[in-house]
């Protein structure tokens, strides 16, 4: 699917673009691959709406997504495919992932009832999916199977259940291209856009002390406008003094973002504090002018300033609070991922006879972790340079091949 879209892209997006392939085995690593991205890409387009669903659950989406539509001509084509075998009666199956709506829009156009198809809508594990069609094989309630997931049509063929797979159509590729090309270069509009950042220093705003010499204070404001100068530099921003007490901070909404971790955190803040020994107050903009944006700045400087909401340090030009994206659930203890340094120290520590190839199994019984896990941490040491992936050990049984890695155990250096 991946490898279709890419060959694909370039005729079919609408404005000049660089595809980048993020190819996965199993729709649970949809996540992974969004983290890996990370600022790289301006839009992502998953191959359905399965793991598209799954990274939005996780909070990493932080950019524009969407997906290739497996409804409309998507689903005909199944149906007429599923009509052409014996076995098959297209008016009693079952279909999963799809939404009842689309399957009833489908059906009517075709003039067929729908009163003996089944839906699920909801994704699941391979397994929980493919006992669905198969449990509804087994009542007598339906004659096959229409499924959107490759790997529940090869365990639904291994069974012998009737099955056909919904394959998105070329027009589908080419409509979610031209979607995801668009949402891109709006996002990359949106990253340029003007960013203005209001800082205030509540010290050098209160009146002066009898005891306070004047010098102290001159010094103080010099040391942070350099500061301020020194930090802007490194995001392509520009610094102004407004008064004895406030500056202003030109920048785009890209390198702003860059320089918060995504509006995470305030801008200048800790570095200020650390060196200076200074609190100070910020509120960030946006806007199609340096009017608007500093309109913006001064408003959530004053929700600084009042105490609410913290975090909504940023307005969107839009003039609504900016919310950062949450990042992934934090994983509970002991089940967070080893560095690859320390997986691949681990399994060398356990490898006997000088042997250096393992399999997801075998690996997970060293770790003691689960073989999904394992498989996993195995993919993260290729990632990092510390094993290669040998080609797939094919078998005669179902399912997926076994996967062999060999470890590169002589980047550890003298055992």
């Amino acid at each position: 699917m991946v490898e279709r879209v890419m060959l694909m892209g370039h005729a079919a997006a609408p404005v000049p673009s660089r595809l980048v392939a993020a190819a996965y085995r199993d729709e649970q690593e949809a996540a992974d691959k969004v983290v890996r991205l990370g600022p790289g890409v301006d839009a992502c387009l998953f191959a359905s709406p399965v793991p598209y669903e799954l990274a939005r659950r996780s909070g990493v989406l932080t950019i524009p997504a969407t997906y290739v539509q497996l409804g409309g001509p998507a689903l005909t084509a199944a149906l007429a495919r599923a009509a052409l075998d014996e076995r098959i009666d297209p008016r009693r199956i079952s279909v999963d992932l799809l939404s009842r709506s689309d399957v009833e829009e489908a059906y009517a156009d075709l003039g067929l009832p729908t009163a003996g198809v089944q839906t699920r809508e909801e994704p699941g594990a391979t397994g929980t999916v493919a006992a669905y069609h198969e449990r509804l094989i087994r009542q007598g309630s339906t004659t096959g199977a229409l499924t959107c997931l490759p790997a529940v049509a090869d365990r639904l063929t291994a069974a012998g259940v009737p099955t056909v797979r919904v394959r998105p159509t070329s027009a589908a590729i080419r409509s979610a291209l031209h979607t995801a090309a668009l949402l891109g270069a709006h996002h990359r509009l949106e990253e340029s856009q003007l960013t203005v950042v209001l800082i205030e220093v509540p010290t050098l705003r209160e009146p002066v002390r009898r005891a306070a010499p004047r010098y102290w204070r001159d010094e103080l404001r010099l040391s942070l406008h350099r500061l301020l100068v020194q930090e802007a530099n490194r995001m392509n921003a520009a610094v102004w003094a407004i008064d004895d007490h406030s500056y202003l901070v030109t920048a785009t909404r890209g390198s702003m973002a860059a320089a918060t971790d995504g509006f995470r955190i305030l801008p200048f803040a800790a570095r200020i504090r650390d060196e200076l020994g200074l609190a100070v107050e910020v509120g960030v903009g946006m806007g199609r002018t340096t009017h608007d944006a500093e309109t913006h700045a001064r408003a959530a400087l004053a929700r600084t300033q009042a105490g609410k909401q913290p975090q909504g340090f940023a307005v969107d030009r839009e003039g609504r609070t900016l919310v950062p994206a949450p990042r992934m659930p934090p994983q509970a203890p002991g089940q967070g991922r080893p560095k690859g340094v320390e997986v691949l120290a681990r399994l060398a520590a356990k490898l006997e006879g000088g042997d250096t190839i393992v399999d997801a199994e075998s690996a997970g019984r060293m770790l003691g972790v689960t073989p999904r896990t394992a498989r996993r941490l195995l993919r993260t040491l290729v990632d990092e340079g510390l094993a290669w992936p040998l080609p797939p050990n094919r078998t005669p049984q179902p399912g997926r091949p076994r996967q062999l890695y060999r470890l590169i155990v002589e980047k550890l250096g003298p055992r």
